[in-house]
């Protein structure tokens, strides 16, 4: 039991790490502040939560440069979360927009977004190929390096630390909408938060 604690422990620092290191590399050129500085921040059970949606051209801009992901019917909503737990936290989160009637949008994978505008990429059946010979697909305007490496991909927020990212829905912004969030759970025991509903709100 020792040598699997003592292993228990050791995974979690490497993914503290890494976690740091990832928010790093994107420091310096797109950095947003805590959450409790957006309108519609929530905290609960200590674990803060901010979901803006990028509207604006100067929030747009600051973001991913000339390209709108808003003119291609793509919402992009940047997540932060800051963790006041005392814990480490893995997240495995599962996002939906809800929208005023309660309509559920589900996010479209960021590699998924580099292709719309474009040749698009073909429905296909699980273990299916969507063509019956090889062929190219064509990416689309939005084929950015921002829009892949600044989505949300942490898997673990130390104690103390925040992090952050985008999720994209193919919608329009509607006042009223939020965030259902669910996949937040302590990563030494697996305890589960039940789910975090967040206020989408222009800033």
């Amino acid at each position: 039991m020792r040598r699997v604690a003592i292993f228990s422990g050791l995974w979690i620092v490497l993914l503290s790490i890494a976690a740091r290191a990832g928010d790093d590399k994107d420091k310096d050129r797109f950095a947003p502040g805590a959450a409790a500085s957006y309108k519609g921040s929530q905290t609960l059970e200590k674990i803060s939560m901010a979901a803006v949606p990028f509207l604006s051209e100067e929030q747009v801009r600051s973001a991913f440069g000339k390209v709108d992901p808003n003119h291609y019917g793509v919402l992009p909503v940047l997540l932060i979360l800051e963790n006041g737990t005392g814990k480490a936290l893995r997240l495995n989160l599962e996002a939906d927009f809800v929208g005023p009637d309660d309509r559920h949008v589900e996010p479209t994978p960021a590699s998924d977004v580099t292709f719309v505008g474009g040749s698009g990429k073909a429905p296909r059946m699980p273990g299916t190929s969507p063509y019956p010979f090889p062929r190219k697909e064509k990416k689309g305007p939005l084929n950015i390096w921002e829009i892949e490496g600044r989505a949300f991909t942490a898997k673990l927020v130390p104690l103390g630390e925040k992090v952050y990212g985008f999720f994209y829905f193919q919608t329009d912004y509607k006042p009223g909408s939020t965030v259902y969030l669910t996949g937040v759970s302590e990563a030494a025991t697996g305890k589960e938060y039940l789910y975090f509903e967040v206020p989408l709100e222009k800033q």
